[in-house]
């Protein structure tokens, strides 16, 4: 078991950052190590915060290491795709040039960087710097405009006009009637 001795302004400051830290990662760590200054044993620690025990040994390090700066930093290995190296390029080229398809976007991505990536990853690269997909509908080739605007008029003229306003007389209008 480890052993640490808080302060009064540790564990006052460990209990606010338990609370109002920004991060829910490390709002978890400051709740275990604030946990480990009640006097509360690990296997206890461990039951409460639903860490695992190498996962509160880290935190404890950390806390020894640095102290309640070193618990604030996040660390998240994440892998990046290589299309991010020519984000700017591309961002540019795709809002001069909006590809219709994703398959045309794959293919324009291809010949200016040489990075071939799988529809989906192209899908999720281009969202990722911000280009959206348009949903678009098609004309028919054989629309007949007279008889269209002719069922607009007939059908829709009720539905785009505004109402009139009838004056009827209400309830508190009307006369007293007498006996």
């Amino acid at each position: 078991m480890i052993e640490i001795q808080f302060t009064a302004e540790e564990i006052k400051e460990l209990d606010y950052e338990r609370y109002h830290h920004p991060h829910p990662r490390v709002m978890k760590k400051m709740e275990a190590v604030w946990l480990k200054s009640q006097g509360l044993s690990h296997s206890e620690i461990v039951r409460l915060t639903s860490i695992s025990p190498n996962t509160l040994r880290t935190y404890l390090g950390q806390y020894l290491e640095g102290g309640i700066e070193a618990l604030k930093i996040v660390n998240f290995r994440r892998q990046q795709s290589e299309l991010m190296n020519y984000h700017q390029t591309l961002e540019d080229y795709f809002q001069q040039h909006p590809p219709a398809t994703v398959k045309q976007a794959q293919a324009k991505i291809f010949e200016l960087t040489g990075v071939e990536r799988s529809e989906n990853r192209i899908r999720l690269f281009l969202k990722s710097i911000g280009i959206k997909r348009y949903k678009v509908g098609s004309i028919p080739a054989k629309a007949d405009i007279e008889e269209q605007d002719r069922f607009k008029k007939k059908s829709y003229t009720h539905v785009w006009t505004k109402p009139e306003l009838v004056r009827e007389p209400s309830f508190l209008s009307m006369q007293p009637i007498s006996y």
